[in-house]
């Protein structure tokens, strides 16, 4: 017989007092929050014959830009570049089988059926610079493909295949995805066709550093994905498709339990805009970004540190001809929150150009509602690029700013032209003394705006600066010497 499961407890000795009563208050278990684990037999029986492997044979000029689904190790650094930018540490002179006489010639993806007479969906990288594609479907019948469009910015391809009353997955919706809840993918990781992977969502809304998919808010998690899988579907509990699964992240080129998916909503609104143009277009509102810190929102009047901080407005753009200024901070748009400014590129991306959007903005610590005709973002993402460091000289006339710890100076007529500003704008920072001014700012560049006041000279700083006492923050609207603006938050210190 077996033995019960507290007979090794020790039992209370005979005293003839009664046994101490259980305290049954503070000793009842709570309810659990999750019972037991889902079973996803049924789920996939209905999906899976809707989920496909794809083939691209890469011509040789091309040939180094396949990434065959997931990247094996020497390909790793292009997915940190992809996600976390070119200044990724390890980035720069990566070596790699994909060079120019590489042995790459193939590509090997996933992709699922998204209607029945044979649309499929995957990913831009899969079959980028393909010469043909070969679709393999459940049921091992093998389908050459065409590529109708595709979209390297929301890695999204769509291609076609002969076929009448072929299964298709059914759209979910990405947007009402949460932390927490259960996710599928199927594909074929390590070209083994037709496995299926479950997990959690870990989070929503990730945006990538690179400029170039900072309209992709990346839906993670934590869902086994491998070299093969790119391209196939991540499904929810009901079997409809949620995203994309496209990037990984890992050192090794393998799976270690950080995954990414391109939110559908997104990828059906490229599909329709490429089955009736060719091409996807985005609307560009023209403004240049930056996040809120605690000590912005302070100096900004803001109760919390949501929003994203204008600190440039493109001549004629959306922006401009809205009525959006330098230091507004934007909220919402059409009714959406931004809670940060990364939230507001894919927002403002999704819509098509000459959408009126409404755009939340607070002025002054003031809310205001503004009306805003979408432009078109150019064909290729603007990149800042990085001109001249070199500061030259320092211009004698120098004054000390001791509040904030800063040395400024007038500019000459060289630093404004190296830093692209017209006559009568801006002031040269040519000391950082203070700590926390250390961490933001350096000599070469310039302050441009006090709040919401440009300033063209120090006493014209200065007077700005008057009014500000120990402990209050100030927002100093400063331009780098690669030409960027930026929003800085320093405290004025109590001085000497």
């Amino acid at each position: 017989m077996t033995a019960p499961l507290m007979a090794c407890a020790r039992a209370p000795e005979a005293t003839g007092a009664p046994a101490p009563q259980s305290q049954s208050a503070s000793a009842t278990a709570a309810a659990p929050l999750v019972a037991g684990l889902p079973d996803f037999t049924r789920l996939v029986e209905q999906v899976g014959p809707a989920v496909v492997n794809i083939e691209a044979k890469i011509g040789p000029r091309q040939a180094s830009r396949a990434h065959g689904g997931m990247p094996d190790q020497e390909q790793m650094p292009e997915i940190f570049r992809r996600f976390f930018g070119p200044d990724f540490p390890g980035m720069p002179g990566m070596p790699g089988p994909g060079g120019p006489g590489g042995p790459q010639g193939r590509s090997v993806g996933s992709g699922f059926l998204i209607s029945d007479d044979g649309y499929i969906l995957t990913n831009h990288h899969v079959v980028d610079g393909a010469e043909s594609i070969t679709v393999r479907l459940s049921d091992r019948r093998e389908l050459s493909a065409k590529l109708v469009g595709g979209d390297p910015t929301y890695d999204v391809a769509l291609l076609k295949v002969e076929g009448k009353g072929l299964p298709v997955l059914h759209q979910g919706k990405s947007a009402a995805l949460k932390p927490g809840q259960w996710v599928v993918a199927i594909g074929s990781p390590l070209g083994l066709e037709q496995s299926v992977t479950a997990g959690i969502v870990s989070a929503v809304g990730r945006t990538a550093r690179d400029t170039g998919q900072q309209y992709v808010p990346f839906i993670q998690t934590d869902v086994a994905i491998n070299r093969g899988n790119s391209g196939g579907p991540l499904l929810n509990t009901s079997g409809e498709v949620v995203g994309i699964n496209s990037q990984i992240l890992s050192n090794s080129g393998g799976y270690m339990g950080v995954s990414f998916a391109i939110p559908i909503d997104l990828a059906m609104s490229a599909v329709e805009q490429i089955k009736t143009s060719g091409k996807v277009s985005r609307g560009m509102l023209g403004v240049v970004i930056e996040p809120i810190d605690a000590g912005e929102a302070r100096a900004l009047g803001l109760a919390n540190s949501n929003g994203a901080l204008v600190n440039s407005v493109e001549p004629g753009s959306a922006a401009e001809r809205g009525g959006i200024e330098i230091g507004d901070v934007i909220v919402s748009v059409n009714g959406r929150a931004v809670a940060t400014s990364a939230d507001l590129p894919p927002m403002v991306g999704m819509l098509p150009p000459g959408t009126k959007a409404k755009v939340g903005v607070i002025r002054d610590g003031k809310p205001r509602e503004l009306a805003v005709t979408l432009g078109a973002l150019p064909g290729e993402a603007a990149v800042a690029a990085n001109g001249p460091q070199g500061r030259g000289p320092a211009p004698a006339s120098a004054s000390t700013v001791a509040a904030l710890g800063l040395r400024v100076a007038e500019l000459d007529e060289p630093a404004r032209a190296r830093l692209g500003l017209e006559a009568g704008k801006g002031v040269a920072i040519v000391g950082v003394e203070g700590a926390e001014a250390r961490e933001r700012l350096a000599p070469g560049m310039a302050i441009l705006q006090v709040g919401r006041t440009p300033v063209g000279s120090v006493a014209a700083l200065e007077r700005e600066l008057r009014g500000a006492r120990p402990g209050d923050a100030v927002m100093l609207l400063v331009r780098a010497p690669n030409g960027a603006n930026q929003f800085v938050a320093l405290t004025v210190d109590a001085g000497d």
